[in-house]
């Protein structure tokens, strides 16, 4: 009798473990179909997003072969809500404190190796879902939609930090773990909520024929000419495979200008020469194109001028002094007193609360200042950006939008391209602002050229030389600097320096300029929110473009 009624007990424990039913602190969407009953406490894999009521076991991927095209998305079945999970981890504290303070932490094996542990931040996902959901169904991998949920965020981690080089080509077993997790402050990791692993057959090194790939022919552009230059006919094959094979991914143009002439000029992913490329923050570096020439025609005394000459600061929330001198080059700089920072999730500064008000000027200007935290010390701030653009066009005769396309873009022979815009219908210095990838090549070809073009002077040549100066480290990343909203890095290629200034946008979009080569380049690209995008123009640029194109 005993041992018949062993099976019952452990099943009864299992449940226990899975629902917590007894002890649950909120009400959840329960278990939500027999298929989601069959597979308690498994995570499964798919090859396409499938939604869950749709979702079949002969769906069930038990073996993947893992390229760079492929996606591969999981559903898990969980016993209960991580709400009332982590009420098991702390049952003193309150559902709104769980969900402040817990989250889920992820496992990712390869080969029955722990590779990388993450912690996904409180913040994801909502509150609301982490106290009713039992599923999650989310892409680790999609290549149609990158970067748009925090599971592809943690897949991107896992890969960046071990993962890339245990998936060498070959068969591997993979494994993900969920677990939830509280920081109490004192980190506590609860029991396995589910698992799963999946045989993976990895071929993420493409055979690529060189003999097969074709080099687009340059043809002249308004303002640019073609360049004869020789360059490494093979090493631009390779990166144009690599591209192709999503080796290299989301690239969408690379255009390479040396001596003011088209040298290089590539298109993928479905661009073209026409395309209006969405480049977000390269966008910031106009703002400081026409700060300097504002100044040059007499609207701006000096980039030394503070808010007080501008702004009644009284005003807005949060007055101080020292608000009230910052000065505009602290906003060319991102070394402003402002309580802002982006790279920050925390700061009350950071451009995601800027967004959802209603005025952006009013949301900066009502930031409190840190001065002792802040002042002459870098830290990215797109919130003073906008500021910056919002002085702008009170100085500017017609608007900023009109003066940018008189004093800036005519006289470059830039007619096509699109604004994003404030609240106010001010154009937005934040970024985004869009163009071919030709037009951004000249106008990082007019910052090589000292800020002349066609015999006229656009940009005072002192503002060129203000911009490109090592104004500010950049925190953690040695040898790089910020001039008036350019970046500054040198890459050393084969043993030799070369120094550039650069535009730089989420997803990988840059624009280079190089202080002792010929060379302005252009990369545009749409990995946006990825951690690989930086990283993947740093290799091309390293590996494959300055050695083509300024071979020894």
């Amino acid at each position: 009798m005993c041992i018949r009624l062993l099976p019952i007990l452990l099943g009864l424990l299992i449940a226990c473990n899975l629902y917590g039913q007894s002890s649950d602190l909120v009400k959840t969407q329960g278990i939500t179909s027999a298929i989601h009953q069959a597979n308690l406490g498994k995570i499964i894999f798919t090859d396409k997003e499938i939604p869950t009521a749709s979702l079949k076991e002969t769906d069930f991927l038990s073996t993947y072969e893992l390229t760079n095209k492929s996606n591969l998305f999981i559903t898990v079945f969980m016993g209960n809500s991580l709400t009332n999970y982590l009420h098991q981890l702390a049952p003193e504290l309150s559902a709104d404190v769980l969900t402040k303070t817990g989250g889920y932490q992820f496992n990712f094996y390869v080969d029955n190796r722990l590779i990388y542990q993450s912690n996904l931040h409180p913040g994801a996902p909502y509150p609301q879902i982490k106290n009713t959901e039992t599923l999650i169904s989310k892409p680790l991998i999609n290549n149609q939609r990158e970067g748009g949920w925090w599971s592809q965020s943690a897949w991107n981690r896992f890969m960046n930090n071990g993962g890339d080089s245990a998936l060498s080509d070959g068969p591997h077993v993979f494994k993900f773990e969920v677990k939830p997790y509280l920081n109490k402050p004192e980190l506590i990791v609860g029991n396995l909520i589910a698992a799963g692993q999946l045989a993976l057959l990895v071929k993420r090194k493409p055979v690529i024929d060189l003999a097969t790939i074709q080099l687009t022919v340059p043809k002249p552009y308004k303002g640019l000419p073609v360049s004869s230059e020789h360059f490494n006919i093979r090493k631009i094959k390779e990166l144009k495979g690599n591209i192709d094979a999503d080796v290299f991914r989301h690239i969408t143009s690379v255009v390479v200008l040396k001596n003011g002439k088209i040298l290089l000029e590539e298109y993928f992913n479905g661009a073209t020469r026409d395309s209006l490329h969405d480049v977000r923050s390269v966008g910031k570096s106009f703002a400081s194109t026409l700060t300097g020439i504002a100044k040059q025609e007499g609207y701006l005394k000096s980039e030394n001028q503070t808010l007080a000459d501008f702004y009644k600061l009284e005003s807005f929330a949060n007055y101080s002094t020292a608000k009230a001198n910052t000065s505009l080059r602290e906003l060319l700089t991102m070394s402003s007193a402002f309580d802002g920072d982006d790279n920050d999730g925390d700061s009350p500064g950071n451009e995601e609360n800027m967004y959802p008000t209603p005025n952006w000027i009013k949301f900066v200007l009502d930031l409190p200042v840190d001065p002792a935290k802040f002042r002459q010390k870098w830290h990215y701030f797109t919130s003073g950006v906008v500021l910056l653009g919002d002085v702008l066009n009170q100085v500017v005769p017609g608007k900023l939008e009109h003066y940018a396309d008189q004093k800036l873009f005519k006289p470059l022979g830039i007619s096509t391209y699109k604004w994003q815009y404030t609240p106010q219908q001010v154009v937005s210095t934040a970024g985004g602002i869009r163009m071919n990838a030709l037009d951004f090549a000249k106008y990082g070809q007019l910052y090589k050229n000292s800020g002349r073009w066609n015999g006229k002077q656009l940009i005072p040549t002192a503002w060129v030389s203000q911009t490109f100066t090592h104004h500010k480290a950049i925190p953690d990343r040695n040898g790089e600097y910020y001039g008036y909203l350019f970046w500054n890095k040198t890459y050393t290629v084969n043993g030799k320096a070369y120094e550039t200034y650069y535009c730089s946008g989420n997803g990988g979009n840059k624009i280079f300029i190089f202080k002792d080569q010929p060379l302005v380049i252009v990369v545009t690209a749409t990995a946006y929110n990825t951690s690989y995008a930086h990283p993947q123009v740093d290799k091309m640029m390293e590996q494959y473009i300055l050695p083509a194109v300024n071979p020894e």
